[in-house]
């Protein structure tokens, strides 16, 4: 049983490393890249003006 419960521990670990890989391999917006819409948000307050 906690041959299982390590080896689960383990995948989950696993897969949120690799997502994490993956989302900072493939960015593709502009910004200072921790979500908080910086760069697209002046580009939409510009374009309004």
């Amino acid at each position: 049983m906690q041959t299982i419960l390590i080896f689960l521990l383990f995948a989950v670990a696993l897969g949120y490393l690799g997502r994490r890989a993956y989302r900072s391999i493939t960015a593709k917006q502009a910004g200072c890249g921790k979500g908080c819409g910086c760069a697209t948000d002046k580009a939409q307050s510009f374009s309004k003006t």
